[in-house]
C-alpha cells in the first residue's frame, strides 16, 4: 500500500482528496502547515507528497526545496495559479508534476498513479551510464562530474539521464516528455526547454567529447563526438 502526504491549509479539500485516495487503498497523512508538513515528512516516510503552494509559516514552494535537500520522493504540486511561471517555479525545484485548482479529484488520483507508475518502471531498468568526465547511475542516483559528485533534481537527472543513454539520438519535446515525466503529463514543452536550459548550466565544457546538444526545430539529443560502444556500461 502506497502512502500519500497531503498538504493543504483548505481542511475541506484535504478531505476530499483523503476520501478518493483511501477509495483507492492508499494510505493518507494530512498536514495543515509547512511545519506540520516537514515533521509528518520525517516521520511517515511517505511515498508521494501533493502539496499546496500557498501554505501558513513555510510555504509549499519552501517545503519542495527542504524536501528535495533529503529526498527525491515526488512530489505534484497543488495550487490555485495558473500563471506558468508559477508552474515552471515548482518544476525546477523538485516538483514532478502541478495540477492547478479547482480540480478533479479523478484527475488527481490519476496523476499520483502514473507518477508512481514510472517511479517503479525506472526502478526496474537501471543501469551506468559513463563517458569521459561524465558517469550517471540510475540505480544509486547519482551524477559524477570531473571525479565530483553533482546534486540536482530529480527531473533535470532523469532527463539527462534519458539522453546519455541514448547517445546521439534525436528526442522532441514531446517525446521527452512522454519518456521522463510519462504520457499523462498535463504540462507543455516549455517543461523540457527549462530543464534542458538547467542542465547545461551544470554540464556545460565538462568535455569535448560530447555534448548536450539542441537540434533547432527538432528537439534535443546527447551528442557523443567519439563514440564506442563499451562507453554504455
Amino acid at each position: 500500500m502506497f502512502k500519500v502526504l497531503v498538504v493543504d491549509d483548505d481542511i475541506n479539500i484535504c478531505e476530499l482528496i483523503s476520501l478518493y485516495l483511501k477509495k483507492e487503498e492508499f494510505e493518507v497523512v494530512l498536514a495543515h502547515t509547512g511545519n506540520k508538513a516537514m515533521e509528518l515528512f520525517a516521520r511517515e516516510n511517505p511515498d508521494i507528497v501533493i502539496l499546496d503552494l500557498m501554505l501558513p509559516g513555510i510555504d509549499g514552494l519552501q517545503v519542495c526545496r527542504n524536501i528535495r535537500n533529503i529526498s527525491k520522493t515526488p512530489i505534484i504540486m497543488l495550487t490555485a495559479k495558473g500563471e506558468t511561471i508559477d508552474k515552471i517555479l515548482g518544476l525546477e525545484i523538485g516538483a514532478d508534476d502541478y495540477i492547478c485548482k479547482p480540480f478533479d479529484p479523478k484527475e488527481l488520483v490519476a496523476r499520483i498513479k502514473a507518477v508512481l507508475r514510472r517511479i517503479e518502471v525506472k526502478n526496474e531498468n537501471t543501469s551506468l551510464v559513463e563517458y569521459e568526465n561524465f558517469k550517471i547511475d540510475l540505480a544509486n542516483y547519482y551524477l559524477e562530474i570531473n571525479g565530483a559528485l553533482l546534486n540536482i533534481p530529480p527531473k533535470e537527472f532523469e532527463v539527462l539521464y534519458f539522453l546519455a543513454a541514448n547517445p546521439n539520438k534525436v528526442f522532441s519535446r514531446d517525446q521527452l516528455l512522454n519518456e521522463v515525466w510519462g504520457f499523462d503529463f498535463f504540462g507543455d514543452t516549455r517543461t523540457v526547454d527549462v530543464h534542458i536550459k538547467r542542465i547545461r548550466e551544470k554540464i556545460e565544457g565538462i568535455s569535448n567529447k560530447w555534448q548536450l546538444k539542441t537540434v533547432w526545430g527538432v528537439g534535443y539529443k546527447f551528442e557523443v563526438i567519439s563514440f564506442e560502444k563499451n562507453d554504455i556500461l
